[in-house]
C-alpha cells in the first residue's frame, strides 16, 4: 500500500540521479502506452505523472520516492513521440545508461498495450534487457478496452510471442488505469521484492 508519494527530482543524466540507494523501480514502455495514468493510479495521485495527449511528455529521468523506502522511476517512453531523430536520440541513450549503470535498479517494469498485437520495437526492447541481464516485468495495460475472451487471446498470443526466445516468462501483471484493477498486485510484489532486499 502506498501511503506517501513525493517527486524528488528529474535528472538528464543518471549521474544526476538521487545518491540514496533504496530500491528502484523503472517504468517506461512505448509512447502512449498509459504510463502517467499507471503511475498515478498506482500512487492514488491524480497527478503525480503528467499526462497528455500528446505522446513524449516524458523526457527526462523522474524519481518518485515512495513510503519513505522505494524509488518509483518515470522512464521517457520510445516510440512515436513526435519528436526529432536528435531526441530520440538522446532520450535512447539517457535510458540505456541509466538502466546499465544505476545500481539500485531492482526491476524494470515495461508497460505493453494488450490491444495490440507484439510489436516489434516491445519485442526489441525486451531483449535487450534480457541481453543485459536486467530483472523486469511487463505490465499489460488499457485492458478495459477489451472484452474478456479478446484480452485473454491477446495475453496468450503475447506469451506464445515470448516463449519463442525466452525459456522462462517474465512477472506479468494485467491492469486498467481506468477500471483500477491490477495495480494492488504490482504493489505487493514490490513490497515481496523489498522485504528479500532487507
Amino acid at each position: 500500500m502506498i501511503k506517501s508519494a513525493e517527486f524528488v527530482k528529474s535528472s538528464f543524466k543518471v549521474e544526476e540521479c538521487p545518491e540514496q540507494m533504496i530500491p528502484e523501480y523503472a517504468f517506461t514502455g512505448r509512447s502512449n502506452v498509459g504510463k502517467s495514468s499507471l503511475i498515478n493510479y498506482l500512487t492514488n495521485r491524480r497527478k503525480l505523472a503528467k499526462t497528455s495527449g500528446t505522446p513524449g511528455k516524458t523526457q527526462l529521468i523522474n524519481h518518485f520516492v515512495i513510503n519513505n523506502s522505494w524509488f518509483l522511476v518515470d522512464l521517457p517512453g520510445y516510440g512515436w513521440a513526435k519528436t526529432s531523430k536528435t531526441n530520440k536520440a538522446i532520450w535512447k541513450k539517457m535510458t540505456e545508461d541509466y538502466l546499465i549503470t544505476r545500481k539500485n535498479l531492482t526491476s524494470v517494469f515495461v508497460l505493453v498495450d494488450v490491444r495490440h498485437k507484439p510489436q516489434k520495437i516491445d519485442l526489441t526492447f525486451i531483449q535487450w534487457l534480457g541481453e543485459e541481464g536486467i530483472p523486469f516485468c511487463i505490465i499489460f495495460t488499457k485492458t478495459d478496452k477489451l472484452g474478456k475472451n479478446q484480452l485473454q487471446s491477446n495475453i496468450s498470443h503475447y506469451q506464445k510471442t515470448l516463449q519463442n526466445t525466452w525459456e522462462e516468462l517474465p512477472p506479468t501483471f494485467v491492469t486498467s488505469s481506468v477500471e483500477k484493477t491490477g495495480g494492488e498486485k504490482i504493489l505487493n510484489f514490490i513490497e515481496k521484492v523489498n522485504a528479500s532486499l532487507a
